[in-house]
């Protein structure tokens, strides 16, 4: 057997600038993505989860809201700039580009314009750690190191800062991944199920080891790790968990609730380590989580309002073969499009030359662009027209109605949002915006693509997953943290408030507020100006044609991308 490598020593520490006197010596923030108190709850009410349970009776909690939408890219980005989507810019995976009329993936690279957390705290001297928070990919440096979210393709990329790390990683956890497909199998049945937790369980406990390892190595003051695969398994067995359907599979109803049991005690491994470095314990998620009911389906309604256009069958039949091949061929390597970019017009099989409005992406909102003139390549309505038509399809879609499951009448869209309305910013320079964001009622997703007459595809019970809800949750431990305080909070609130903490000046360009009452004495808080930003980003493209369909394919299998 193979010696096992030495240690790296750790480097020289040196004490980070506090502006302020500090509550908080380190932070540890533990993401549990996803993560929803109508599920936690319960369990630690039973005793399944009594670390969590103990952050919670000696700390404070509550609600933590998430963004419009309530998505993981929108919503993590959002803590790590404390700034809203409408600034920096990711409301959804893909990017839509009026320009070209193509969409693409959103990465590290979207950010140029604006500053994240570890950057501010490194340029305190702070020492940060970074691991598995979506939307780090590439991974950027940092004043310590990071390993990059679950929109990394695979193993084989530069998924690490700094660079040795990721052998490091490989060369300890050999089974390390970024794949979360939850595996099908013909005929498989329970084992399957169960199979599929147990790799989620263990990757709960493989994500103790590495912060540990990741945090003896390179030191650290903050420190966080997502634990991503608790909003996939919340997406792949919510009617295990939901009360209407769960007594129909009590065993796999216990199985779940067992690798809820298993995350606990990931936590406990977690807690116990920031009681050896003396930190506090920031305890958050992204999003809330709910059952999907059903999909709605906006292109289908302008398409029988008269706002979008379809070719003829015949040619919609050859865009949808031309697109079989289209990701074989870029699979292949062959395609003419940027790697990770999809031409909406092949994809959708929309004749733009006739169409006003369309939703040209989707997922927990509809992302609807108006066909402008001087805008989009084949716009067709003109600039002193576009306000009517934006008021004209908002009321069109607040008033869209369907029958439910049980013949019920029900409005399909809850709200329409305006984005300088909804982020409080102007577009003038945000041209990546949509012009509606569309607010399906609870129990709905929204797909881009259309399938059959019907403006709401409803499921029935035995085939409902999990979508997300605006409600996450927060609890904050440690000494001058209030224990049993609950309150409500947003997300963006969520990076000022450990800025102040660490005893750090909060940048005056942030949108969130401290949560001054979450401490006792109240914690002391002041702002200083914002610092522009000096990062440089890779340039080309980040994902190859064969990582771009990875990871396609990994959030198509979430219900994303459809």
């Amino acid at each position: 057997m193979p010696a096992e490598p030495a240690k790296p020593a750790q480097p020289t520490r040196q004490r980070p600038q506090r502006d302020l006197p500090a509550l908080a010596e380190r932070v540890l923030i533990i993401g549990l993505d996803g993560a929803t108190w109508d599920v936690l709850t319960p369990l630690m009410e039973r005793g399944r989860m009594p670390n969590l349970k103990r952050l919670v009776d000696e700390g404070a909690s509550g609600v933590l809201r998430s963004t419009i939408p309530p998505i993981t890219p929108a919503a993590w980005t959002t803590f790590m700039t404390g700034k809203s989507p409408g600034t920096h810019g990711i409301i959804d995976f893909e990017r839509y580009d009026p320009s070209t009329g193509r969409l693409s993936f959103n990465t590290t690279n979207c950010l140029a314009s604006v500053r994240t957390v570890w950057e501010v705290l490194g340029d305190k001297g702070f020492r940060v750690g970074s691991i598995n928070v979506p939307m780090t990919f590439p991974p950027t440096p940092v004043n310590g190191f990071m390993i990059s979210g679950f929109e990394t393709p695979g193993t084989g990329t530069k998924f690490t800062h700094p660079a040795e790390l990721r052998d490091d990683i490989l060369r300890r956890w050999p089974d390390y991944t970024f794949k979360n497909k939850w595996r099908r199998k013909t005929l498989g049945g329970d084992q399957v199920v169960a199979e599929n937790i147990a790799a989620i369980s263990r990757s709960f406990h493989q994500g103790v080891e590495v912060t540990r390892h990741c945090g003896e190595r390179f030191g650290w003051d903050a420190l966080m790790i997502v634990f991503k695969l608790v909003d996939n398994l919340q997406h792949k067995t919510w009617k295990y968990l939901d009360e209407r359907t769960r007594n129909r599979w009590p065993q796999r109803t216990q199985w779940t609730e067992d690798c809820f049991a298993e995350l606990d005690r990931a936590v406990g491994g977690l807690l116990d380590y920031a009681v050896e470095h003396d930190a506090h314990v920031f305890v958050m998620s992204d999003h809330g989580h709910g059952s999907l009911d059903g999909r709605s389906q906006p292109n289908r309604l302008l398409v029988d309002w008269g706002y979008l256009a379809l070719r003829s069958p015949i040619a919609q039949g050859r865009a949808r073969t031309g697109h079989v091949f289209s990701r074989w061929f870029k699979k292949k390597g062959g395609s003419k499009l940027a790697a990770g970019t999809v031409d909406l017009e092949d994809d959708l099989a929309v004749d733009f030359s006739r169409t006003r409005a369309c939703v040209m992406h989707a997922g927990m909102n509809g992302f609807l662009y108006i066909n402008l003139k001087g805008r989009q390549p084949k716009g067709v309505v003109d600039p002193g027209q576009y306000e009517a038509l934006r008021n004209e399809l908002r009321e069109r879609f607040l008033s869209a109605t369907c029958a439910d499951p049980q013949g019920r009448t029900v409005n399909i869209y809850r709200a329409v949002h305006k984005p300088e309305e909804a982020y409080g910013c102007s577009r003038d320079e945000r041209a990546w915006l949509p012009d509606l964001l569309l607010v399906p009622r609870d129990g709905l997703s929204v797909v881009r693509k259309i399938r059959g007459r019907q403006p709401v595809k409803w499921l029935a019970p035995g085939r409902r997953e999990g979508t997300h809800r605006e409600e996450g949750i927060f609890a904050a431990w440690g000494p001058g943290v209030v224990a049993g305080k609950r309150l409500s909070a947003d997300i963006i609130d969520s990076t000022p408030t450990l800025l102040a903490m660490l005893g750090v000046h909060v940048p005056d360009d942030l949108e969130g507020r401290v949560l001054e009452e979450l401490f006792d004495p109240p914690i002391r808080s002041s702002t200083e100006p914002a610092r522009q930003v000096s990062r440089e980003v890779t340039q080309g493209d980040v994902f190859s044609a064969q990582e771009a369909e990875l990871v396609t394919q990994r959030l198509r299998d979430l219900g994303y991308l459809q």
